[in-house]
């Protein structure tokens, strides 16, 4: 993974959604995001999904299969298809749910699809990430939280956006009493060895990515960490391409 200046790598008509979390207390499935993923889907009715993050893959597509058919959607999990790669080259959309991060991208690893998906995405495929399939659409998975399950090639992940996200973001407790780290205090260790910026993206919030627009969407602000820099706090409904991928830019690896 190498660091440029330049935007060479990233379709200009690239399309992306990315969701801190998919269920918000005292709400359903993607009830949060249904308004705007109805809007970034337009006229697309078929949607690919990928369920690597969890490990029943049949029961976790028969769920999310039913909400998208509650929104008037046909969805088709990767794992049902003979051809996985070819089911990426033809999909309308594609949209990768959470779980465990490390279990996703093996997965995604070993069925060789990190380039069909970058290929896709750059040519303008519409992409949906939830929770680690939002981690995945960055740079690696070293922001992630979960427990290593398994062990992928490789930490480079998707690099659909050079920043990183932190979904689930929790702000420090000053009425805690756990003693262990913050989410800020390893955000800040990342940074420590790392370049690319981090988004710590709270529940209910999502990021949609037109073009080189950048938009924080959803009814919080965000927080974003950037090496050498002090942390920002910005408001929903502004645009964070300054903060975030102009400062310091990861080409994704080849």
């Amino acid at each position: 993974m190498t660091l440029s200046n330049e935007n060479s790598g990233y379709g200009c008509g690239r399309r992306l959604l990315l969701i801190s979390n998919s269920t918000v207390h005292g709400r359903g499935y993607l009830d949060h995001v249904a308004s705007e993923m109805r809007d970034f889907m337009g006229s697309i009715s078929h949607v690919l999904f990928v369920p690597f993050a969890l490990h029943d893959r049949a029961a976790y597509a028969a769920k999310v299969r039913e909400r998208f058919r509650e929104m008037g959607l046909e969805l088709v999990s990767v794992h049902d298809v003979s051809n996985m790669e070819r089911a990426v080259e033809e999909a309308g959309i594609i949209f990768i749910g959470g779980g465990n991060t490390f279990r996703l991208l093996d997965s995604l690893y070993s069925h060789r699809l990190m380039e069909p998906i970058r290929r896709r995405v750059a040519g303008g495929t519409p992409f949906i990430g939830s929770s680690a399939g939002s981690i995945v659409a960055g740079p690696t998975l070293k922001t992630t939280k979960d427990m290593p399950v398994l062990q992928p090639p490789s930490f480079d992940a998707l690099g659909l956006v050079r920043f990183q996200i932190s979904p689930h973001y929790l702000d420090p407790d000053p009425n805690s009493m756990h003693m262990g780290e913050s989410q800020e205090e390893r955000i800040l260790q990342f940074l420590e060895e790392n370049e690319a910026p981090v988004v710590g993206l709270r529940e209910g919030s999502f990021i949609r990515v037109e073009g080189e627009a950048i938009t924080l969407k959803g009814p919080h602000s965000v927080r974003i960490f950037r090496r050498g820099c002090c942390t920002v706090e910005v408001p929903s409904g502004s645009e964070l391409r300054e903060l975030v991928e102009r400062a310091s830019i990861v080409e994704p690896a080849a």
